[in-house]
C-alpha cells in the first residue's frame, strides 16, 4: 500500500471530544447496562446442564450472546465517560498532524489507566493512527494484545498489516484501507487475523482518513474491536437453532409416522359393533382412544374387537411402554398376532403366553400391559386373563366391581411365566368396562385406583347401548390434561 495517498473528496473529520451528553445522563446507562449484564448472566444456564438437549444449548447460546453484546456496549460507554470527562481541544486550534488516539493523551488520555480497571472489556479495543506525511505509527498498547505482537516489535505499517490477516481476508483488508485513502470513505469491515501463536481472532475494523488544510489526506486512524468471542456466540446460536430445527422436524415426522402407524392397526369402526349372543341378543360394543394432553406422546395402548370363526368373540386391550414410532410398531406387531392367534382358536391364558415370548424375542424390548376376553355366545360365559393390566369393570344392577384376576404378570417381564384365566358368567343388560391405565391416572390418583369408574354406575347401569355408556365416561375422563394417552372399551350384553 503507498503510504502517501491523497482523497478525492473530503472525508469524515475523526471525533473530536467534547460535550456530547452530560456525564450524568452516561453513568446512569452504565449502571443500567451492568445491572442488565448481572441479571442476564444470572439465568444463563452453566455446566453441568444436559448438552444433548438443542434447546438448552440454544438458551445458554443466546445468554452469552446477550453478555456478549453488554460487555461491548459497556467497553463503549467507559470509554465515552473518559471522553466526557476531559477537556476537548480548541477547534480553532486544531492540528489534524497531532492527531494521537494511541497514547497521547489527546483522544484517549486515560485509556491506559481504565484498561486496567475494566479488566477484559476494554481489552479488546485498541486503537491506531497511521500518519502518511512522516510514516509515523502510533498503536494503542491494546492493539498489540489483540494482534499478538510484542510491545517491543513495535507497531505495523499499512504495508506491513496484511501480513497478520489471514490470507482469505487480505483483498478485503486491501479494498477497506485503499478506499479510505483514495476515496475518503469510512472503514467499517471485519476480518480474521492469526496471532503469532496460530491461534485467528475476528476483528472488527472501523476508521476514517484525516485530510490536511488542503483536503490531502494526512493520516488515517482506526479503531480495532476483538469480536471473536461475539461472533463464536453468534454462530453457537445459528447452529443451534439449526439442530433444533432439525430436532423438531425429525420429532414431526415421528409423530406423522406414529399416528399414521396407529389409525392402520386400529379398529377401523366407529359408533358401535355388534356380535351374535345367539337367537336375538347381541354383544354391543364402543371404543375410544384417549391423545395425551402432550401431543407428542403417541404411545402403544389398544383396543380390538373380533368375531371368531366359531362364533365367539375376542376383546382386548393393551398398553406397551414408550411413545413414539417404537412403541406403535410394537404394538402393530403384537395386535397382528394376537388377532392370528385368537382366529386360530387359542385359549386367552396360552394368548398372553404366546404374546409374552413375542416381546421377549422382539427386536426392541420392551414391556407390555393388556387384558384379553373371549365371549362364549353359547352359554354367555367370559373367559379371560391378564398381564399387569387393570381388571375389567363389572356393571349390574346399579353397581359396579372390579372382576377378579387371575395370576399374570407384565408381558416381556420374565422368562416363561404362566398365565392364568378366569370364567365369569354374563346376564343380559350387563356392561362390560376395559380401559388402560392412563384413563383414569392423573398425578394425585393410582392407576390402580378404580374408584373413579365405579363411581359412573348410576349412569353406566342405565345405558341403554354401548355407545351411551361410552358417553358417559368421555364425560367424565375425556377433558384436557391428560398425562398419557389412553383407550377404554364398552361392552354391553343384550337381553
Amino acid at each position: 500500500m503507498s503510504s502517501h495517498v491523497f482523497a478525492d473528496r473530503s472525508g469524515a473529520q475523526p471525533p473530536r471530544r467534547g460535550p456530547v451528553t452530560g456525564p450524568v445522563a452516561v453513568d446512569a446507562l452504565i449502571s443500567r447496562t451492568r445491572r442488565l449484564r448481572g441479571e442476564v448472566d444470572a439465568v444463563r444456564p452453566n455446566p453441568p446442564m444436559d448438552e444433548d438437549d438443542p434447546h438448552v444449548r440454544w438458551q445458554r447460546a443466546l445468554c452469552d450472546l446477550a453478555v456478549h453484546h453488554l460487555d461491548d456496549l459497556g467497553a463503549q460507554l467507559d470509554q465515552l465517560r473518559e471522553g466526557l470527562d476531559a477537556p476537548g481541544p480548541d477547534v480553532d486550534a486544531y492540528d489534524p498532524y497531532a492527531f494521537r488516539p494511541a497514547g497521547s493523551g489527546e483522544l484517549f488520555g486515560h485509556e491506559a489507566d481504565h484498561a486496567q480497571s475494566s479488566g477484559s472489556l476494554l481489552s479488546r479495543v485498541g486503537s491506531a493512527e497511521w500518519n502518511l506525511l512522516t510514516d509515523g505509527v502510533n498503536w494503542s498498547d491494546e492493539l498489540f494484545a489483540i494482534l499478538g505482537r510484542p510491545l517491543d516489535g513495535g507497531p505495523m505499517t499499512l504495508d506491513e498489516l496484511p501480513s497478520v490477516v489471514h490470507p482469505d481476508d487480505q483483498a478485503l483488508l486491501t479494498a477497506l484501507v485503499t478506499g479510505c485513502l483514495v476515496d475518503g470513505r469510512p472503514i467499517d469491515g471485519e476480518f480474521r487475523i492469526v496471532r503469532p501463536d496460530r491461534r485467528e481472532r475476528t476483528v472488527h475494523m472501523m476508521g476514517e482518513p484525516v485530510l490536511d488544510a488542503d483536503g490531502s489526506t494526512a493520516s488515517m486512524w482506526a479503531v480495532f474491536r476483538d469480536v471473536s468471542a461475539l461472533r463464536r456466540s453468534e454462530q453457537a446460536v445459528r447452529d443451534s437453532q439449526e439442530t433444533l430445527r432439525r430436532q423438531q422436524h425429525a420429532e414431526r415426522t415421528e409423530r406423522r409416522l406414529a399416528v399414521e402407524l396407529q389409525e392402520a392397526v386400529l379398529p377401523p369402526w366407529h359408533g358401535s359393533l355388534t356380535f351374535p349372543l345367539g337367537g336375538p341378543a347381541e354383544l354391543d360394543v364402543a371404543a375410544r382412544y384417549f391423545p395425551s394432553a402432550n401431543s407428542a406422546l403417541i404411545g402403544g395402548d389398544w383396543y380390538d374387537a373380533l368375531q371368531l370363526p366359531g362364533g365367539g368373540s375376542l376383546l382386548s386391550v393393551g398398553d406397551l411402554t414408550g411413545h413414539g414410532v417404537a412403541a406403535t410398531s410394537s404394538m402393530a406387531m403384537l395386535l397382528g398376532a394376537l388377532r392370528g392367534m385368537a382366529v386360530a382358536g387359542i385359549e386367552p391364558r396360552r394368548l398372553m403366553e404366546h404374546l409374552n415370548q413375542l416381546m421377549e424375542t422382539a427386536a426392541q424390548p420392551t414391556l407390555g400391559s393388556a387384558v384379553c376376553c373371549r365371549v362364549d355366545p353359547a352359554g354367555r360365559t367370559l373367559t379371560w386373563a391378564q398381564a399387569g393390566h387393570p381388571a375389567p369393570l363389572l356393571f349390574r344392577d346399579g353397581t359396579g366391581r372390579a372382576l377378579t384376576p387371575p395370576d399374570g404378570v407384565l408381558l416381556g417381564a420374565a422368562a416363561s411365566p404362566e398365565y392364568e384365566q378366569a370364567d365369569v358368567d354374563l346376564l343380559p343388560g350387563d356392561l362390560l368396562v376395559l380401559h388402560t391405565d392412563g384413563l383414569t391416572r392423573t398425578s394425585a390418583a393410582d392407576a390402580t385406583d378404580h374408584t373413579p369408574l365405579l363411581d359412573l354406575a348410576p349412569r353406566l347401569a342405565a345405558a341403554g347401548t354401548a355407545q351411551d355408556g361410552l358417553r358417559a365416561v368421555v364425560e367424565r375422563f375425556g377433558g384436557d390434561g391428560r398425562e398419557d394417552d389412553a383407550c377404554v372399551m364398552v361392552v354391553r350384553i343384550g337381553s
